[in-house]
């Protein structure tokens, strides 16, 4: 068997053990769903019922990062190395798509991030426009986000944060000192996600009434509802409907 042009005996062998390398690697990430579809009950016909289907590896981006991206990841390095504090021990991964730019922040040093986002005068971003929650059961670990979207008014530049936080211990610390307007977002991803906000000077409903129970924008919270009536007949809620799995 002949080498491909341009290619030196031994390079197909090593190039299939970093194929085999990243499958076993692959099998190791966390199952998400079995069968074709997913299905719990009555089996799945599809002929596909023994396939798994893993999470996807996070995916993050390598240098360059294109437009003003690699001048922001520069100065905040260097912010950080000022107060003590590598970008690698405070940023996860780093990811470009789409035009925009998002660092996936550890939330031990979300605080310290901002700060230096804020004040460092080579970033300027100045506004943090709010915060929303997300919640994926399936990330084990990390089911909660909370995502926050950053403006440099002066430098008309963008930048998007993000922490996660387990199911388990759902705390993020508050950035209401840094961004004063954050107040009434984290309050209402709190009341929607619950998510707790470490530091927030009053962290209570803002949306749903004081005594509601539950966070009711989470996947795992129940559809209720009320019985509907409809010419004659009386629908039930989502939650007590006939289920046709």
């Amino acid at each position: 068997m002949t080498e491909p042009a341009g290619q030196k005996p031994g390079d197909a062998r090593q190039d299939a053990g970093a194929d085999a390398a990243a499958g076993r690697e692959r099998l190791g990430e966390q199952v998400v769903r079995t069968g074709a579809f997913g299905t719990e009950t009555t089996g799945d016909t599809s002929g596909y019922g023994g396939l798994q289907v893993r999470r996807q590896p996070m995916p993050a981006t390598a240098r360059p990062y294109g437009s003003y991206f690699d001048e922001v990841a520069d100065a905040l390095g260097g912010a950080l190395e000022a107060s003590g504090l590598s970008f690698g021990d405070a940023v996860q991964r780093l990811l470009v798509a789409n035009g925009e730019m998002t660092l996936y922040v550890r939330r031990e040093h979300l605080v310290e991030v901002a700060r230096r986002l804020r004040d460092d005068p080579a970033l300027a971003f100045e506004l943090c426009l709010g915060v929303s929650g997300t919640h994926y059961p399936a990330d084990a670990g990390s089911e909660l986000h909370a995502v926050y979207h950053l403006l440099s008014i002066s430098k008309n530049r963008r930048l998007r944060l993000e922490v996660t936080a387990p199911d388990a211990d759902p705390h993020v610390p508050s950035l209401v000192d840094v961004y004063p307007t954050n107040d009434w977002h984290e309050r209402e991803t709190w009341d929607f996600f619950g998510l707790i906000f470490d530091g927030h000077p009053a962290l209570t409903r803002i949306e749903m009434p004081d005594d509601w129970k539950g966070h009711p924008q989470r996947k795992d919270y129940p559809l209720g509802g009320i019985p509907v009536e409809y010419r004659g007949a009386t629908i039930p809620p989502p939650d007590e409907r006939r289920s046709y799995a």
